[in-house]
């Protein structure tokens, strides 16, 4: 009986260990998994919002490089009357390939009214 009582413990020992171990891919897999594009966009536009106290308003560029993401946000930086006068702000936003922002830094600040300056050969 005590040959038998082993048994059963030992065979419910592996399943548990088993469970454990298929957890643990389970795992594994979800913490490698690389966010989609839009997923990407969210988490940048979130994180610099949280860290600046600014309010992202649009993405006007985005490219996964060799080390993560890289993307231009626009930010209302000073709202102004009228709005064509209001403040805005260009981020250079790096994330990690998990989408986890590693760094950022302001790049441009313009008049939301104003349009870029035509460069020489330009249209």
């Amino acid at each position: 009986m005590s040959n038998t009582h082993h048994t059963s413990q030992s065979q419910s020992s592996q399943k548990q260990q088993n469970s454990n171990e298929n957890h643990e891919s389970e795992h594994h897999e979800a913490d490698d998994r690389r966010p989609s594009p839009m997923e990407v966009l969210r988490q940048a536009r979130s994180q610099l919002a949280e860290l600046t106290g600014l309010t992202p308003e649009t993405v006007s560029s985005f490219e996964q490089t060799e080390d993560g993401w890289s993307l231009e946000v626009e930010v209302l930086e000073l709202e102004r009357v009228p709005e064509t006068m209001s403040l805005m702000a260009s981020y250079q936003v790096e994330l990690d390939p998990q989408g986890q922002l590693t760094g950022y830094r302001r790049v441009r600040r313009y008049e939301r009214g104003r349009a870029d300056a035509r460069r020489p050969g330009g249209r």
